[in-house]
């Protein structure tokens, strides 16, 4: 079941992934005054490629889903930390480009460091459910978390502080969406579609989700994916595990298990650096092709 929590969370960072590039090349068609209001969306419906990448999108939800039914959250959502590389060699042929020889060390080095911290991490344990008691200060602080970076951005004009200040606000809100996921699938999976219906989790995740929508597009449309996707991934593995710790009760490795789990993270967050400027794919990403 482990083995199939990853393969669905790999096909679900790709999905997601292309949804990203494709609503990426949609944000930069709309208006820079529609920014922070839902007309943003209302002018990304009428493109193609946006209905496109919002496809995509849906896709990586359906794969999100299963990895989380077969899965602990603290496995399934740090393969999301791939959708960057997977971002960068989509955007690759679709804008006719070339990766540095050191972009492929970088995707090499994420691989690695992944499935390292992953591999002596070892998240497994916890519960199917959670009681309320664990979600309120979930909730709460996530929640808060999104509202203050939110707050932050307002401050700021269009660029990359911006855009990475919303894309945590997209993070997190992408963390507590699969939280409740998880949560909700469980019940669809043992109790049917009645209970699902039912389920507060539900509603829950079906509004964090819009939230994560909104505040990504937002973040697209105020910078480029290099300033965006970093804080967008690293920031959704970083809370999503946090979550599954503390609301789900799963366990990971610790003692001496630790170094090689931050070796594995350290090449992580190098890769994702490095790929967040590849320079030559991110300023073709930032062009407005109209």
């Amino acid at each position: 079941m482990l083995a199939l929590c990853v393969v669905f969370a790999l096909f679900g960072a790709a999905s997601n992934a292309a949804g990203t590039v494709l609503q990426r090349k949609a944000a930069l068609r709309v208006p820079a005054e529609d920014a922070m209001r839902f007309r943003l969306l209302l002018d990304m419906v009428h493109q193609s490629v946006w209905l496109l990448g919002i496809g995509a999108v849906a896709g990586a939800a359906l794969f999100q889903a299963l990895a989380l039914v077969t899965g602990p959250l603290a496995l399934a959502q740090p393969v999301f930390v791939l959708e960057l590389p997977f971002a960068l060699l989509i955007a690759i042929p679709l804008l006719h480009r070339t990766l540095p020889g050191r972009g492929w060390v970088a995707v090499g080095a994420m691989v690695v460091g992944l499935a390292v911290a992953l591999a002596c991490a070892a998240p497994g344990g916890g519960s199917v459910q959670a009681p309320l008691d664990r979600w309120i200060p979930a909730i709460v602080v996530v929640g808060g978390l999104v509202v203050v970076m939110v707050a932050l951005s307002r401050r700021r004009r269009n660029g990359a502080v911006r855009a990475a200040l919303l894309g945590v606000g997209a993070a997190a809100s992408n963390a507590l969406t699969a939280a409740m996921m998880k949560s909700a699938a469980d019940t669809f999976s043992d109790h049917g579609f009645g209970a699902f219906i039912t389920s507060w989790q539900t509603y829950g995740f079906a509004v964090f989700g819009i939230t994560a929508v909104f505040l990504l597009e937002n973040s697209l449309q105020a910078g480029t994916i290099a300033a965006s996707q970093p804080a967008l991934t690293l920031g959704d593995a970083t809370i999503s595990l946090a979550l599954g710790l503390t609301v789900y009760g799963e366990t990971v490795r610790t003692g001496w298990w630790l170094l090689p789990q931050l070796i594995g993270v350290a090449l992580v967050v190098a890769g994702t650096f490095y790929l967040s400027k590849a320079v030559t794919l991110t300023r073709e990403l930032t062009a407005n092709r109209r």
